[in-house]
């Protein structure tokens, strides 16, 4: 995969990180050892920075090139600090909306998804530092360049998140077929974030057991689901006519 963004070799990424690059996604050899790696270990601590331990295959497959079992990438943006992002909103009197997205790791989605969240008016995108899809260049051109103009918050834990949300006032959707009730008969005029699930396993049912509701689309036809940024789209242009 062709990827500006992509960084190899342990003392590339100590140079990426201390020029203030912003990394997306770190994959660290698993057993890496020596100097050279302590130096990237105690850097990559102290700037709070999540690390992917994956075997060399792994490694290989990002990049032909010698990694000396590091691999990053960085990010064409700065992520928002949740708890600022979430205080701005409420003190500026709008109605918070924010999406939450649950372990989604299709790029051409994430992009699709930012980019109607961009067009509805969305405050903010929540996503995990594990497991998601990256902001690379894949995601900024498949937003058409909307993923520079919402902020996207990176969080340890989604659960943390809507712990926070919650607290703050702000209801928790969860976008699921397995719902009784439609999105048509939920209420979306108060502060709310939808969580949009990934592409194959839909919303983690840890996750399930927190929201405060759950909704689905109603379906007439033979396939079951839709893809998951058309979903996200209909559920946020559902807010949009509520709240007018």
């Amino acid at each position: 995969m062709k990827n500006d963004s992509l960084v190899f070799g342990i003392r590339a990424i100590i140079e990426a990180i201390t020029s203030g690059k912003t990394i997306d996604k770190l994959f660290i050899q698993k057993g890496l050892h020596g100097d050279l790696a302590k130096e990237l270990m105690n850097l990559v601590r102290k700037n709070n920075i999540t690390i992917n331990y994956v075997p060399v295959e792994k490694l290989n497959r990002l990049t032909r090139s010698n990694h000396q079992g590091a691999v990053a990438y960085t990010s064409p943006i700065d992520f928002y600090d949740l708890e600022n992002l979430v205080m701005n909103v409420i003190e500026s009197g709008k109605t918070p909306l924010f999406l939450i997205l649950d372990q989604l790791s299709d790029v051409r989605n994430f992009g699709a998804i930012i980019r109607t969240a961009e067009c509805t008016g969305v405050h903010g995108i929540i996503i995990q530092k594990k497991g998601g899809a990256p902001v690379n260049a894949d995601t900024v051109k498949t937003s058409a360049g909307a993923v520079f103009k919402i902020p996207i918050c990176k969080v340890d834990h989604i659960k943390d998140a809507m712990f926070y949300l919650q607290g703050s006032g702000v209801q928790i959707v969860a976008a699921t077929e397995k719902a009784d009730t439609t999105i048509y008969d939920t209420n979306l005029t108060i502060p709310t974030a939808i969580i949009m699930g990934s592409e194959g396993k839909g919303i983690s049912q840890s996750v399930l057991k927190l929201v405060d509701h759950q909704a689905k689309l109603p379906m007439y036809g033979d396939i079951a689901s839709l893809n998951v940024s058309v979903a996200c789209g209909v559920f946020l242009y559902e807010i949009i006519r509520q709240r007018l």
